[in-house]
């Protein structure tokens, strides 16, 4: 058994596909990777491969057993197994059965999360690793020295260097989704030159790193209606969940009613009379200058519509939340 990384870069029509692969892991843009790789290595070295791709589920292992039988013809072949962990023992016994005795001119191809449903659907990579698989690791990426590694990796495949200082930067504006972090560094690889530094990632992103439900609230209640909707906008499109920006926005404007019903005075004094923190207070008081009283009762009524609205009321959470956005600015300009 030997490791392999996980690369879809060109492949040399020199180099013979290895017949018994694991792509193990569930990190999604990696294991698509994987089985690219394997498939371009297998019709590099035969065009002529035929390519099959099927579940472990929808198959039985007699139509298994037909897929990695040679042809006639002992025309190649390249079989992808794909959620190998989903099957039962009959095709982990037949996948194991096969690799004691494999077929000339077919390379097997198995993705495996690494779970399983049963005993030997869990065992099943170790079977293959012991029968002499290639593996490409595609676990999740959940550490942060290895998501600053795929980064990197992304960057250095399309060409370009990243400076360390770009990369925190880069995970604060983008996310830490893979596919948007690798659309990002090609991006930035192309739109720089090569060289990717943070002032780079804040010019090609700037604003995307703030954007949170409260970046939405802060501008709304304070009658910002182009930053408001810039921000909703990037919010929408990063995937911050409908929710979280209702209840921003339904915070944002509680909070300034109830500061500006308290009156002016100390925020030092007003914190314990109010129940939340000076500096709250203290923004509180500077959003709430453009406020009546009407169109507080207004917004207070918005927030309320659009807590329902969000949790399944509208039809379209997008629409709501704009059209919520839209008469928080409304309410904020009533005289």
């Amino acid at each position: 058994m030997r490791e392999a990384a996980c690369d879809d870069g060109p492949v040399s029509a020199t180099v013979s596909p290895d017949p018994l692969q694991l792509v193990l892991g569930d990190e999604e843009l990696l294991v698509e990777r994987a089985v690219r790789a394997a498939v371009a290595a297998a019709r590099a070295a035969d065009v002529q491969a035929d390519h099959s791709r099927v579940r472990a589920t929808d198959l039985t292992p007699a139509e298994l057993v037909e897929l990695l039988s040679p042809s006639l013809f002992a025309d190649g072949r390249v079989v992808v197994l794909e959620a190998a962990q989903d099957g039962g023992k009959e095709i982990a016994d037949a996948v194991l059965a096969y690799c004691r005795q494999p077929a000339e001119g077919i390379v097997l191809v198995v993705q495996h999360s690494g779970g399983g449903r049963s005993k030997v659907a869990k065992e099943l990579p170790a079977a293959l690793r012991k029968a002499g698989a290639t593996v490409v690791d595609c676990a999740k990426i959940t550490k942060p020295a290895d998501r600053d590694g795929f980064i990197r990796d992304e960057v250095r495949r399309a060409g370009g260097k990243i400076e360390a200082a770009a990369l925190a930067a880069l995970v604060e504006a983008v996310g830490t989704d893979l596919r948007e972090l690798a659309a990002a560094a090609s991006q930035l690889v192309a739109d720089t030159g090569g060289t990717v530094d943070k002032a780079a990632v804040h010019r090609y992103y700037q604003g995307r790193a703030e954007v949170t439900g409260f970046a939405v609230a802060d501008r709304a209640v304070l009658g910002d209606e182009a930053g408001a909707i810039e921000a909703l906008r990037w919010a929408m499109q990063l995937g911050v969940p409908h929710v979280l920006v209702a209840d921003a926005l339904a915070d944002g404007v509680r909070t300034v009613a109830k500061v500006a019903s308290a009156g002016r005075g100390d925020p030092f004094r007003m914190a314990g009379e109010l129940g939340m923190p000076p500096w709250k207070v203290k923004k509180a008081q500077g959003q709430a200058r453009g406020w009546t009283p009407d169109g507080l009762a207004e917004a207070l009524r918005v927030v309320a519509v659009l807590n329902a609205d969000v949790k399944g009321a509208a039809a379209n959470a997008d629409y709501a939340l704009e059209r919520a956005v839209l008469h928080i600015l409304a309410a904020q300009r009533h005289r």
